[in-house]
């Protein structure tokens, strides 16, 4: 491909050459060319083909189906590391060694609790709130018990509140959990990992000491990474935008949480499950898939926007899918699941369309099976991607080349026009 693009404007056939950048996909940069004076600017709907920022976090090739953070694939990461292993790669851009990752470790869990009056904003939500509006709310509400995070140009400032963030997310996710079922709380134990401290705050009872199936706990792990960033995502580019009006990393992330908070983003694995139990049975899947050829139904948990491959992520968790179900029993639903895909990667409407299993397809299975409700799920998607929103949003106030985020629009009113007295209307 050549290192310039031609262009020529419409009326005047004057020529440009527009320099080509070979990143994530190769993209011109417009913002120092003119035409007659006036900036070049696209109209892009959903900013489908316009980088907005540089970055060296996280790579997607959706036609190759490849996700890699920091350069490590995706699959050998959930393979061989922990969650908090992986944010300190997300956040400094390598793998730490043994010392570092303890360090790490001892910080993210010297920050686990929450202060005592936030305690008392948790009390105010109704017993029926939204444990994402929850979380929402929340994390906005750190900055008012931590205001240096607004010394973010300071680097030590900033790594105290990210990880204060990264280790109160889960939690909060818990105590949610926990005010929606009308439990108390239970506090952090730092005897615990980060996976494992999770389920006890999220599921003792009257034990002594509640431990998780290691199994469990690393499918959560394993579950963890794979959400822990995502490219430039809807909720990664509102991190990034509120971050440019010069806000701190908790308002950011608040933002975040509820763009990820909408169905088309977070929501999609709810989804998937509502539409394997409107099937039902094996036995009605092929009706379903005329249902969907025809326009009455739609697949849920197939196509991305991104991947036009098998999605990376679907491959392990559905390798995950088979050991907690070896501990958990199986889901009559997985045979019905296991007879879409079948559909999805040999049927010729969908493998002509690309319509390939995505990550959202066998994820809510598994929390499912581990004891979750489906309100859960996309607060399951928020704590691992807090260490991505954290790491984008460093990332972003770090850039020389930052600017207030402000998109081009392209006008369709009313031309100029005098003000009509209301006598004259």
């Amino acid at each position: 491909m050549a290192d310039v693009l031609q262009i020529r404007h419409p009326a005047t056939g004057v020529e440009h050459e527009l320099a080509i950048t070979d990143a994530t996909i190769r993209a011109t940069e417009l913002r120092q060319f003119s035409v007659d004076g006036a900036p070049i600017a696209t109209y892009d709907p959903g900013y489908v083909n316009t980088a907005s920022c540089r970055s060296s976090i996280t790579y997607i090739d959706g036609e190759a189906g490849v996700l890699e953070y920091r350069g490590y694939p995706v699959q050998q990461l959930a393979e061989h590391s922990t969650f908090l292993e992986v944010a300190w790669l997300l956040l400094n851009g390598e793998l730490p060694g043994a010392d570092e990752l303890a360090a790490w470790e001892e910080t993210i869990t010297s920050h686990r609790r929450l202060p005592d009056k936030l305690k008392t904003l948790l009390a105010g939500f109704p017993y029926d709130a939204h444990p994402m509006s929850i979380l929402m709310a929340s994390t906005a509400a750190f900055f008012s018990f931590y205001p240096d995070a607004q010394n973010f140009t300071d680097p030590e400032a900033r790594a105290l509140n990210t990880a204060r963030l990264i280790g109160k997310m889960p939690t909060l996710a818990a105590f949610a959990y926990r005010k929606g079922k009308a439990k108390p709380y239970i506090n952090p134990d730092d005897s615990y990992g980060y996976c494992d401290n999770f389920l006890q705050m999220l599921f003792k009872q009257a034990e002594r000491r509640y431990q998780a199936d290691p199994r469990l706990v690393r499918a959560v792990e394993v579950l963890f990474i794979l959400h822990a960033d995502h490219e430039q995502n809807c909720s990664t580019s509102a991190v990034r935008s509120v971050a440019s009006s010069g806000n701190d990393l908790y308002t950011c992330v608040s933002a975040g949480v509820g763009a990820l908070h909408g169905p088309l983003h977070g929501g999609a694995n709810e989804a998937v499950l509502r539409m394997l139990r409107e099937i039902g049975t094996v036995d009605r899947v092929p009706e379903f898939i005329e249902g969907v050829k025809a326009g009455r139904a739609r697949m849920m948990g197939f196509g991305h926007r991104v991947y036009k491959n098998y999605d990376p992520r679907a491959r392990v968790i559905k390798k995950a899918v088979d050991d907690v179900f070896e501990i958990t029993g199986v889901n009559p639903l997985l045979q019905v699941a296991q007879e879409l895909e079948k559909y999805g990667l040999t049927d010729d409407y969908f493998v002509s369309r690309r319509l390939y299993p995505n990550v959202d397809f066998y994820s809510g299975l598994i929390y499912e099976a581990l004891g979750f409700p489906p309100e859960m799920f996309t607060v399951l998607f928020a704590i691992p991607r807090t260490a991505g929103w954290a790491a984008q949003y460093q990332e972003f106030i770090t850039d020389p080349d930052n600017k207030i985020a402000r998109p081009k629009q392209i006008y369709t009113g009313s031309a100029r026009r005098d003000y009509v007295p209301m006598d004259a209307r």
